[in-house]
């Protein structure tokens, strides 16, 4: 009976080794998942192409500066009221794109690393013999910039592309449509950093649409002077001053 006994603990401390063997190589196993996990979460972005927990600089002075002050001007009951920046549509038309391609390929390319982010090309809804122009060809580009790449897209407009501008003396306030939106004309598209002036053949204009949620002119005006657009001065505030001495 001794002897039928011996090979059972022999057994027995056999297997426990071999359950501590296999802790011990499930265990690095383990740290080794967690381990290649960590980085691929540490690398991965949200959309819009931020860092994790950097938010846009103009939307930040948006939170703390403008909309308490538009609360004070237009006495808010609510900040969900506050009229705020909703999208940013960009478009370039490129007529002679019908002649020559190559063209709106350019156009595509500097749009894209202007706004750094996809392009879609628009094309021709109908055809118009005149002007050589036939149903569905691609005769420019567009693009529409949401959230923190809309607001550091106008960050750079206003602090870098403005300034480069020609004889620049401020934006006109009166290009609002009536309902909120402003619509600005850009003549060339070298005035943005992101271009190179020797590898441009040929020079681009544009037009930059500000879509908010203002119920009118007045309250879109103020929203885009609190974010920083350098707008012309009125001359109608000067004139009463004059009339009265």
């Amino acid at each position: 009976m001794a002897n039928e006994k011996v090979p059972n603990k022999e057994k027995v401390e056999k297997s426990a080794p071999a359950a501590k063997s296999k802790g011990e190589k499930a265990a690095p196993g383990a740290k080794g998942k967690a381990e290649k996990s960590a980085p691929e979460l540490k690398g991965k972005k949200p959309a819009g192409g931020q860092e994790k927990g950097v938010a846009a600089r103009l939307f930040e002075r948006y939170k703390k500066e403008s909309v308490p002050a538009l609360i004070k001007k237009f006495q808010f009951k609510s900040k969900m009221q506050v009229p705020r920046l909703e999208k940013i549509a960009i478009n370039i038309g490129v007529g002679q794109a019908t002649q020559d391609p190559k063209l709106l390929d350019a156009a595509v390319h500097e749009l894209e690393s202007i706004t750094g982010q996809k392009v879609a090309i628009t094309k021709s809804k109908k055809a118009i013999s005149n002007f050589k122009l036939r149903e569905n060809l691609p005769i420019g580009c567009r693009v529409t910039l949401r959230r923190a790449k809309m607001y550091e897209f106008l960050d750079r407009f206003i602090s870098v592309a403005l300034p480069r501008v020609r004889d620049f003396r401020g934006l006109s306030d009166t290009s609002f449509d009536g309902h909120g939106n402003y619509t600005i004309g850009i003549k060339e598209q070298i005035i943005f950093p992101e271009i190179d002036v020797d590898k441009v053949t040929r020079v681009n204009g544009m037009d930059i649409t500000f879509v908010t949620t203002a119920k009118n002119d007045v309250e879109a005006y103020e929203l885009l002077k609190e974010l920083g657009m350098p707008f012309v001065k009125r001359q109608e505030i000067v004139q009463p001053a004059v009339q009265n001495k």
